[in-house]
């Protein structure tokens, strides 16, 4: 199997939201995309299929060290090489640390932070073999931040952004590069549902963003394509790079920042 660009990337997490436009933005670029989630992504499989996208769907859990292997042997064996691998699949939790259960905080650094480091680890492996390649990690402001309540989410949030670095350190002078996109508050399900929690509204999130919007998935999605691209992003290895609107920048207060509105 080949692609239009000749290149190939794993992308999870890509039945909705961020993971699904990040597949939709390398598909339009002519990327081979091997798509992984925990729910079989019909939708996002046949949208860019219709872009004109070699790929496949490998369903299963990336908090799974035998998934994992089977996603990069799959990714081998089908399209020979994989360039891009963009670690987006994670979960959310919103409770205070007090009432936060073993299960829970498990459950959350599994996918959140283990499943990047096994696929980081499987897929650069064939990067490394190869001579390179970009790994992109999905990370979150709430890896450069504490944010309350979400004390799980924030330790993983933390540690994939360590990973990250280290990851680029180790890998850099083998032509590997690995970097992190952080996003701030994105409307997606996931939001959705974190909302629905009663957590937050809207006009907590846009009051405090300086650009006074919450980020949409293509926001996100042009910044892992720019990260993936080595003819614009070629130097650029290790960093954690916001995409917020300007909410890390901002140490102001909210009638201050609203009053320059």
């Amino acid at each position: 199997m080949g692609s239009g660009t000749g290149r190939v990337a794993v992308v999870t997490g890509v039945a909705q939201g961020i993971g699904r436009r990040v597949a939709e933005v390398l598909a339009g670029e002519g990327y081979a995309l091997v798509l992984a989630d925990i729910v079989d992504p019909v939708d996002t499989l046949a949208a860019v299929r219709a872009a004109g996208a070699e790929a496949v769907a490998v369903v299963g859990d990336v908090a799974s060290e035998a998934y994992v292997t089977g996603l990069a042997d799959r990714a081998r064996e089908g399209f020979g090489r994989v360039d891009v691998l963009v670690n987006n699949a994670g979960v959310s939790l919103l409770v205070p640390a007090e009432e936060t259960t073993a299960d829970q905080w498990r459950r959350v650094l599994d996918v959140n932070l283990t499943g990047p480091f096994l696929l980081s680890r499987a897929v650069g492996r064939l990067m490394l073999a190869a001579g390179g390649g970009s790994i992109v990690n999905i990370a979150s402001i709430a890896g450069l931040h504490g944010v309350s309540d979400r004390a799980a989410y924030n330790a993983s949030k933390h540690g994939l952004i360590g990973l990250t670095r280290t990851l680029a350190g180790e890998w850099g002078g083998r032509g590997v590069r690995v970097n992190a996109v952080c996003p701030g508050w994105v409307k997606t399900e996931m939001d959705a549902a974190d909302q629905a929690s009663g957590g937050y509204k809207d006009e907590d999130i846009v009051e405090r963003v300086p650009m006074g919007r919450f980020a949409a998935p293509d926001d996100i999605a042009q910044a892992v394509s720019f990260l993936a691209d080595p003819a614009r992003s070629g130097f650029v290895n290790g960093t954690a790079l916001p995409v917020d609107g300007g909410w890390t920048a901002d140490a102001s207060w909210t009638s201050l920042r609203l009053r320059k509105r």
